[in-house]
């Protein structure tokens, strides 16, 4: 399995969030090249500010393994993590981020900051721009229809 593939699994729940009326944002986590959990955004419905997608999955995930940790685990979401949702990988000590938008408004990867990794007891390999315009595209139409 690719990135690709995995971001579009990603996708598919970014417009369950869309359907809904969250912002569009999906995650998927992934074990040994397997969907172990799936989420997307749910703020609004859940009136929890963190229910984001990613840690909406990250929460299935532990749940499933009975653990807090996710060792052998990769994050995929369709936008670039707030700083919120990169604390949550880092606690979670998961191996990959992929996602795919950036979020010039929110995004702690390198868009509004840089998350301070080479402080943290845990460094997550990142990988960005999968899928990028797919992504950004789900979130561009959703804001145009909202106006």
């Amino acid at each position: 399995m690719t990135d690709q593939y995995f971001m579009r699994q990603a996708l598919t729940e970014a417009l369950k969030s869309s359907r809904a009326g969250e912002v569009p944002v999906g995650a998927v986590v992934i074990r040994e090249n397997q969907i172990l959990s799936r989420g997307h955004n749910l703020p609004i419905s859940k009136k929890d500010p963190t229910a984001h997608a990613e840690i909406v999955a990250i929460r299935k995930a532990c749940s499933m393994l009975k653990s807090y940790r996710l060792p052998q685990c990769d994050l995929y979401v369709t936008l670039e993590p707030c700083a919120m949702c990169l604390g949550a990988l880092v606690q979670a000590r998961l191996r990959k981020l992929v996602f795919g938008a950036l979020d010039p408004k929110a995004g702690a990867v390198q868009s509004i900051m840089r998350f301070p990794f080479e402080k943290t007891n845990h460094r997550v390999e990142i990988v960005g721009g999968v899928l990028a315009e797919d992504c950004s595209q789900v979130l561009k139409e959703f804001f145009q229809d909202k106006r």
